[in-house]
């Protein structure tokens, strides 16, 4: 099997940890490097977490580099009251050896992107690091094979504001900059088809029954984020929107859509909008594939066999709960 070079931009946060989580569990993949920026919580802070997470369930030597820690133009709003004050659901997990982490995310990605050809980027949070490297180095980017962003909202409403989604909504000035100048599609993993995949009270109750300490892991940083998920919209479990990313990616037939040009709204009570020009009224070229469709079952089961690949049949036996 071939890998895929990727770099993976996040902003770790608990549906960003879990992502980390299916791509270090995924044999396509080899992440050449992680680089945070501010989002979900502050770029250093989901640096620490991401370490965290790879220390305790990793193998690999996988580098973590902290990049820009504020948006381009507007003051940075964090989601703390989704994903706890630490970001993993207020455990306070052991802070890592902070020798660790390394810094200038912006640079490596340009400078990764320079010395490798067919290298893709899946980005998990706001656009500030790609936006930073591109107005830095533009031409690196001609290296770059394929972009996956979890971000943006087509028909659905956001959930940040009425019309936006979180990561665009962070830095809706990077996200702009990055729709108008990245040289390749960007693939659109939006709301449309992240509120879809939930992880239940069945899964996670099923879970425990396979992998002690992965499980409790999960268990635990998600209860603060199911606690959320209940007050603000209703739902028995949690939205997990990073993970589809990661496994759209990997396997292109969870998700599909249409091409289309995109541009995202920089300011005003639209703010981090995410335009789709679905009828082609500006008539501009297409910068985006937009998915709108995702085989929610097919995802949990690529995510648990992923997770939990010693006990592939039993996920199998279980498959109308996911």
């Amino acid at each position: 099997m071939q890998k895929r070079k990727v770099i993976i931009d996040c902003d770790p946060g608990i549906d960003d940890s879990l992502a980390l989580l299916l791509a270090i569990n995924s044999p396509e993949l080899e992440i050449l490097g992680i680089t945070t920026c501010s989002g979900n919580v502050p770029a250093k802070m989901g640096a620490e977490n991401a370490l965290y997470t790879l220390q305790r369930f990793s193998k690999q030597n996988i580098n973590v580099y902290v990049g820009e820690e504020n948006p381009l133009e507007r003051e940075l709003v964090t989601a703390q009251d989704t994903h706890g004050n630490d970001g993993v659901g207020e455990n306070y997990y052991e802070k890592v050896d902070n020798s660790l982490i390394n810094y200038n995310g912006v640079d490596f990605i340009i400078d990764t992107l320079r010395e490798n050809k067919d290298v893709s980027i899946i980005a998990l949070g706001p656009l500030t690091n790609i936006a930073k490297a591109l107005m830095k180095d533009k031409k690196a980017f001609d290296n770059l094979d394929e972009f996956v962003s979890m971000g943006g909202a087509f028909r659905i409403h956001g959930n940040c504001s009425p019309v936006a989604e979180f990561n665009y909504w962070v830095d809706p000035h990077a996200a702009d900059y990055v729709y108008k100048n990245l040289p390749k599609k960007i693939h659109m993993i939006g709301l449309d088809v992240t509120r879809k995949i939930v992880l239940t009270p069945n899964i996670i109750e099923f879970i425990n029954r396979l992998d002690k300490d992965l499980a409790k892991y999960i268990t635990e940083i998600t209860r603060f984020y199911i606690d959320f998920h209940w007050e603000q919209e209703g739902i028995i479990g949690c939205v997990i929107n990073d993970p589809l990313a990661v496994a759209y990616f990997i396997d292109r037939s969870i998700c599909s859509g249409f091409a289309s040009y995109t541009e995202v709204v920089e300011d005003g009570v639209a703010m981090g909008q995410s335009v789709v020009d679905s009828f082609n009224f500006y008539k501009k070229d297409s910068n985006s594939i937009i998915l709108t469709e995702v085989d929610d079952k097919k995802f949990m089961n690529m995510f648990l066999k992923r997770l939990f690949p010693n006990h592939k049949e039993k996920i199998d036996m279980v498959g109308g709960i996911i």
